[in-house]
């Protein structure tokens, strides 16, 4: 049996959709010093993360509404819960869907079917990391504004996707929300539209690879997002008055390494 250093009860949330897999973990949680609460999607998933600030996830990915990432993501986006340890736990063993999980927070990403002794183990170790080396939990009033979280989380999936960007619809899904809100809600968060931004973060980063490497011009606004280089050449020029040719031309030497 695995228990924590400190042999302190511990709550841990489950979120699946699935009644045979909730009652599968919360079986072989109960004979751990464990706490167990459930959730069937992603968004009762979210809010009751919210409520009970848990001390750690079991988050499945494939589920309706809201799916594990989506979740996940708001998770991440909220001061409240973003220090929470989310475990993956999953039917799918994908190298794309555990890249994605590990990518967007997730501390870890187990497939099912799982081992029991390797699930507790794993459980046990995120759980003592988090006592040896995580700040004090967040207080209670620490959550931020809904929207807020939901801006945020979009702006996160935008800025670490720049080169693959779905369309807008996709990132609203991707963030628990639809397309409509989302737009609405850029517009009077941040005054610009979700496109605008996704502009402005792809002028910002080319600037920076321009500014920090020798990379070309083609293979930048490629990276970056742009469709061609005539595109990226286009919008810079917009945005700084100059080529991006130019402009790394006038940039003061950088420093040697």
């Amino acid at each position: 049996m695995y228990l924590t250093s400190d042999a302190q009860v511990r709550n841990i949330l489950i979120v699946d959709d699935s009644a045979f897999e909730q009652r599968m973990l919360a079986d072989l949680l109960s004979e751990m010093p464990y706490r167990v609460a459930v959730a069937f999607n992603g968004e009762q998933g979210y809010q009751l993360a919210l409520a009970r600030r848990p001390d750690l996830i079991l988050l499945d990915v494939r589920m309706p509404d809201m799916d594990g990432y989506a979740c996940c993501r708001l998770l991440k986006a909220n001061p409240a819960t973003q220090d929470i340890p989310i475990i993956f736990v999953s039917g799918t063993d994908s190298p794309e869907d555990r890249i994605t999980g590990l990518s967007i927070g997730g501390v870890d990403f187990v497939c099912k079917p799982f081992t029991p002794g390797e699930l507790a183990a794993r459980i046990h170790v995120h759980l003592n990391l988090v006592r040896r080396g995580s700040a004090p939990a967040p207080a209670a009033g620490a959550a931020a504004d809904p929207d807020a979280v939901t801006v945020r989380a979009a702006q996160r999936l935008i800025a670490d996707n720049l080169g693959t960007l779905p369309g807008l619809a996709e990132i609203a899904r991707s963030v628990g929300t639809y397309r409509e809100k989302l737009s609405h809600l850029f517009r009077t968060r941040t005054g610009m539209t979700v496109f605008a931004f996704i502009r402005e973060e792809r002028l910002g980063r080319a600037m920076q690879l321009l500014r920090e490497t020798d990379m070309d011009i083609q293979d930048i606004a490629q990276l970056v997002g742009f469709s061609t280089a005539a595109n990226f050449t286009t919008a810079f020029r917009e945005r700084t008055g100059t080529t991006p040719s130019a402009w790394r031309q006038n940039m003061p030497e950088r420093s040697p390494n």
